[in-house]
Order: structure tokens, then C-alpha cells, then sequence
């Protein structure tokens, strides 16, 4: 992950340079599926409690991965990669989905996307102190701004008019930035794992994971259900097979061959999309501060990308030894 604040984010730049024509569907499929996951745990956020909507998708997930396991080769991991998929199973796939849906419960998705979104931020900040990569003047500089964009959310949300008519809970906010935390962790113990484990495989491990983690929701969900309108239940369903089996089976096989940094430049698109997708299905759109806090949550991580001019020489003309 060396190359985590190695690019700009321009549009020519969300996308990783070099990526083959497999991988680059990849990302796309990723993108898209998870833009609309955002939208779906809107739409059921009134009859799933958080914990009972996360069990619910991690349960379909993992009956979902376990068929595309079928006929694939299995590594046997490590005892420290064994340490490694549940850490990264229960904060990617447990903590962070139940952040995102008590976030939604009274956050609009186009703000919570925003939000989650300063995830590649938290990324490259967590390669410079955790793997010892160092951190850049531009990656302070764009957290630092980015950090001034959630203030921004925080106070645009809290002015607005949340979902249910009312004022919005602060407490949405600090949920979405737990979901951005517990993704950003996600990420930095997948990509080791990626090495010599199959994507395939350490996704379905994760999920399996994640499940375990939320089971302690399991009376929520068996009374949620029986309550629930087929809908809500659909929408439960499509999250476990979409964004949960399919998305991030993509998104492993993307990581597998993209530095993770490098990678998570596309998930820029995914808020924009996000408030496009909330606008046309629920008329709702973020309030104005909230989007200019996003738009400054968007030049952080574009910031945080920059490279100075030293930087850039160096890897253009590499000192080479005889």
C-alpha cells in the first residue's frame, strides 16, 4: 500500500492505472452495487433495527459465498491469518454494517455516504503509522481538511430535518464515522491476508465472521422478520447476495492485483451516485452544508493523494545501482 497517497484524485485517476479489462469490471460492479446498498438500508432502515439488519445480510452472504466456494481450491490459513480474518471479518462485515445501519436510521444516505467515504483517508493514515509507511505533508494536509468536512456534515446535519421529521441525532454522524473506521481496518488487514489466501476464500472467512459477531441479535431479527413487509424482508436479502457476496468478491479479486490505495480512489464516485440514487427514489438530498462538507471531505482525500514535486521525480527517474 505504498502507493496510498501516490495519485491525485481526478476523474482520469479514479480508476487505478494499469488494471486489466477483468479487474476494471470488477471495480465497477464493486462501485455500483455497493452505491445502491446505501439506498436499500434506507429504504428498510424503518423496520430493521441495526443489529438485526446486519445479521440478516450476513447470514444470506454467507449461504451465498459458500455456493461460489464450491468447486474452488481451499488454503488452509495460519494460525496469525486465522487472527487476521476474524479481526477483519468482525470490522468490516459485523461492526461496520451495523454502524452504517443505525447511522441510516436517521442520517439520509447521500450524507452517511459522505461520510464513510473519508474511509481512504483513514486508509493511508493507518499504513503510515501501522506499517511504518510514513505520512506525507499532503496526507496531513488532506486529513486535516477532510476532518473539516465531517465538522461541516455534523453541523449541516444537526440543523436539518432528519427521516422521521424531527431534528438529526449528532449520534448518526459519529455512526457513520465508526463505519468509516471499522472499513478502513478492514482494508488494511484484508490486503496482507490477500497474498497467499484466495479472495474468494478470505471473503467468505470474513462473512462467516462477521455472522458470528452479530448473532447476539438473532431475537431482534427472528421478531423484525415476522413484522417486516416483504419489501423490507427482499431488501434484506439483496444486501446479503449483492453488496455482501457479490460486491465483495469483486472488490477481493480487485484487491488482490491493485494496491489497496490506489483502489479505494474509485469509491469516490460511490457518494455522488449515492445522492443521485436518494434523489430520484427517495427525494431526499443532504442539507446544503452537508454537501459542502462533503465536497471538502472529497478535496481531503484528493489532497491526501498529492505527491510533492520530489516525490514525483523519484519515481519517474529511480536511482539505480550497478
Amino acid at each position: 500500500m505504498t502507493d496510498s497517497t501516490a495519485r491525485g484524485a481526478s476523474p482520469a485517476s479514479l480508476v487505478p492505472s494499469g488494471v486489466t479489462p477483468r479487474v476494471l469490471t470488477a471495480i465497477v460492479v464493486t462501485i455500483l452495487v455497493w452505491a445502491s446498498a446505501f439506498l436499500v438500508i434506507r429504504g428498510t432502515a424503518e423496520h430493521f433495527s441495526g443489529g438485526a439488519l446486519a445479521l440478516a445480510r450476513l447470514i444470506v452472504g454467507s449461504a451465498a459465498l459458500g455456493l461460489l466456494m464450491i468447486g474452488r481450491s481451499w488454503v488452509r490459513p495460519t494460525a496469525r491469518q486465522w487472527v487476521g480474518l476474524a479481526l477483519y471479518g468482525v470490522a468490516w462485515f459485523g461492526a461496520y454494517n451495523v454502524a452504517l445501519n443505525i447511522a441510516e436510521q436517521t442520517l439520509d444516505a447521500g450524507t452517511t455516504a459522505m461520510l464513510v467515504n473519508i474511509g481512504p483517508i483513514l486508509i493511508a493514515l493507518g499504513a503510515g503509522i501501522f506499517l511504518r509507511e510514513g505520512i506525507p505533508g499532503w496526507l496531513a494536509i488532506g486529513a486535516g481538511v477532510a476532518f473539516a468536512g465531517v465538522v461541516l456534515i455534523g453541523i449541516g446535519s444537526s440543523l436539518a430535518t432528519g427521516i422521521d421529521g424531527r431534528g438529526i441525532d449528532s449520534a448518526g454522524v459519529l455512526w457513520s464515522l465508526v463505519a468509516a473506521v471499522t472499513y478502513a481496518t478492514g482494508v488494511l488487514v484484508q490486503k496482507p491476508l490477500l497474498r497467499t489466501l484466495p479472495s474468494a476464500q478470505v471473503t467468505l472467512l470474513g462473512c462467516v465472521a462477521g455472522m458470528v459477531a452479530c448473532l447476539p441479535f438473532t431475537g431482534d431479527l427472528i421478531s423484525e422478520v415476522q413484522l417486516a413487509p416483504t419489501g423490507a424482508i427482499l431488501g434484506a436479502v439483496y444486501l446479503g447476495v449483492g453488496p455482501t457476496a457479490i460486491a465483495f468478491t469483486t472488490w477481493g479479486y480487485a484487491l488482490a492485483r491493485v494496491p489497496a490505495g490506489q483502489l479505494s480512489i474509485s469509491t469516490y464516485i460511490v457518494p455522488p451516485l449515492v445522492v443521485v440514487f436518494s434523489w430520484v427514489f427517495f427525494s431526499e438530498v443532504p442539507a446544503p452544508l452537508a454537501i459542502v462538507g462533503g465536497v471538502l471531505c472529497l478535496v481531503g482525500v484528493a489532497l491526501s493523494r498529492r505527491r510533492s514535486r520530489a516525490a514525483r521525480l523519484a519515481s519517474q527517474h529511480p536511482v539505480t545501482t550497478k
